[in-house]
């Protein structure tokens, strides 16, 4: 009865963990894009917004996450299947270098998140000025005030430089003649309870993936020392 080698029955078992995890990886991407794209079909109301619209900003962020993780998944796979040693190393940069590109952005995100909404508010504020100029970004404005039942990005005030003291009939009901209260929550704050409420699930999904990324990158690096072996040995 023949056996098979400690060292290629090691590499066996981690190739096909490797493979599992990898495609783990790759589904919860196809998960990240798909939500990305349902997020963009919601949000295409008002899409002439600028993109630091809390609920535009995460469908684009999404987006590019969930390609990139399609993408890295997929070459783990290969790289498990092919037992190739350059595409192995290069799953393994590409991975490590998202890993700590996500790292770094969770920790700007929570350090600066104050100075980023400040920023955020005041490029919607500055875009605010064309409401009467520009039809697209007229549309979406109202949109998003009837969709949230919301006015002005921090205020309602925040209409009365762009109208000279008036709000836009989307502030108030529907089929009201004049606007003159007009709803009390601000858009900004609105959105984002909207996005926090909606999108909870996928963030615990996100640290999951998060999980599972670790997971691929050090079974990727023991692939690779199990195939470096193994060749030295042939040699």
């Amino acid at each position: 009865m023949l056996r098979m080698p400690v060292s290629q029955g090691c590499l066996c078992v981690v190739k096909y963990l490797m493979f599992v995890f990898n495609l783990i990886f790759w589904l919860g991407g196809c998960g990240l894009f798909g939500v990305g794209v349902w997020l963009s079909f919601t949000q295409s109301e008002f899409s002439s917004l600028p993109l630091s619209f809390p609920s535009l900003s995460a469908a684009n962020l999404l987006l590019v996450a969930g390609g990139i993780t399609m993408i890295t998944g997929f070459l783990g796979c290969l790289g498990a299947l092919k037992e190739q040693r350059c595409l192995l190393f290069t799953f393994f940069l590409i991975l490590l270098l998202l890993v700590l590109t996500e790292v770094t952005l969770v920790l700007v995100i929570h350090i600066f998140h104050d100075q980023l909404d400040s920023k955020a508010q005041k490029e919607l504020k500055e875009d605010m000025k064309m409401y009467e100029s520009n039809s697209g970004l007229k549309n979406s404005w109202d949109n998003v005030q009837k969709m949230f039942k919301c006015c002005g990005v921090t205020n309602k005030t925040d209409w009365y430089n762009v109208l000279q003291g008036k709000l836009p009939l989307s502030c108030c009901s529907v089929g009201t003649q004049t606007c003159v209260e007009g709803w009390t929550e601000p858009c900004y704050q609105k959105a984002r309870k909207w996005l926090i409420k909606n999108i909870t699930s996928v963030l615990v999904f996100g640290v999951c993936i998060g999980v599972v990324q670790i997971l691929a990158l050090v079974f990727s690096m023991l692939m690779y020392c199990q195939i470096l072996s193994a060749e030295k040995h042939l040699d």
